[in-house]
């Protein structure tokens, strides 16, 4: 998702598909569907016509601007049919969204290319971040009415606002065949004073179910495991034998060129308690004082504390991933020489 995108998007692009929706539904009463329907089916050369569209049924997720239009199919449906309100637990909780290999997608060893991970990462983000963050987004980008963010000499930050992706990385564990289903488990992993850190795990079509849903029910659920007490407690699914591949991205939002603090995004949708002393933004690292955080009740009130320590877990992953930006500073511009320059790049 690039910068600037999500300023565009209410005042520009929501507008415009409006319209041209509008427009084809107006230019659909003129025609008559009975007699192009029959052509199709029964007419000359109708066997290359309804091959084509099995074809492109099966592949229409690869096609020109497809990409473009399950983006702002999750921007829209968010904004249509998002509850008004999640509990604070939702905020590590995980996104999901379903998906399918097409034959196009497939590459020469017959499963999905690893590069056709990185377009379905696009959309299963887009879903998490739009639904979770999007009520703190138009909060955060009118800024000059609400001033929720402030540079260090405490002047109230102007610009659009928008979401740049920084980095990606995904670790492939299996292989998903054609036409195969699968799923996209999306959830925050953590943030600090940049970055916000998404995990996405692909999933086993239909082998995981969550133990409930933030909202209206959006599927079947599953039981709670019971955690291992002796001899007596159930031992705990390893849920992770059904993960195919999983992905670390971490997103940066911006007013204008000014970096906005994650904490701020989450705060303005409402997913973060009030924490004491200088809050989310205190501290030498500018996530908060690192106060001991105690004892935690895995069943307790989602405060403060409950927060930060999942932060802080996440963070223990998170941050070897944003260890590799160092990598940069090992390009040498060939300075030993380079083998070659080859076409068809």
């Amino acid at each position: 998702m690039a910068v600037g995108t999500l300023a565009l998007f209410y005042p520009v692009f929501l507008p415009m598909s409006a319209a041209a929706l509008a427009y084809a539904g107006h230019r659909a009463l003129y025609v008559d569907w009975r007699m192009v329907l029959t052509h199709f089916f029964t007419g000359p050369g109708r066997t290359s016509r309804i091959l084509l569209v099995f074809f492109l049924a099966l592949n229409w997720k690869s096609l020109p601007l497809a990409w473009t239009v399950r983006i702002f199919h999750s921007f829209i449906y968010h904004v249509l049919r998002r509850p008004k309100t999640l509990p604070q637990r939702a905020l590590f909780h995980h996104s999901v969204t379903s998906s399918r290999t097409s034959l196009l997608e497939t590459d020469y060893n017959i499963h999905k290319s690893n590069s056709t991970y990185f377009a379905d990462l696009d959309v299963s983000r887009s879903h998490l971040v739009t639904h979770l963050l999007g009520p703190g987004m138009p909060i955060i980008g009118d800024n000059a009415k609400n001033q929720r963010v402030r540079d260090k000499d405490g002047n109230v930050v102007q610009g659009s606002f928008g979401i740049g992706l920084g980095a990606v990385f995904c670790s492939f564990r299996k292989e998903i065949g054609p036409l195969q289903g699968y799923e996209m488990w999306s959830r925050i992993l953590s943030w600090d004073r940049k970055w916000l850190y998404i995990v996405t795990h692909f999933v086993v079509k239909g082998k995981v179910r969550p133990t409930g849903w933030d909202g209206r029910r959006m599927g079947p659920t599953r039981d709670k495991i019971q955690k291992v007490d002796g001899n007596n407690g159930e031992e705990a699914v390893d849920f992770s034998k059904y993960v195919v591949a999983t992905a670390v991205s971490k997103y940066v939002f911006k007013l204008g060129r000014f970096t906005v603090h994650p904490a701020l995004v989450v705060e303005a949708a409402g997913l973060l308690p009030e924490r004491p002393g200088e809050g989310w933004k205190g501290g030498e690292t500018g996530t908060g004082t690192p106060e001991d955080l105690g004892d935690l009740d895995d069943e307790g009130e989602w405060d403060w504390k409950r927060v930060e320590a999942e932060r802080r877990r996440g963070l223990q992953y998170a941050e070897h991933f944003a260890a590799l930006d160092g990598t940069n500073s090992l390009f040498d511009g060939g300075e030993d020489g380079a083998i070659g320059n080859f076409p068809l790049g």
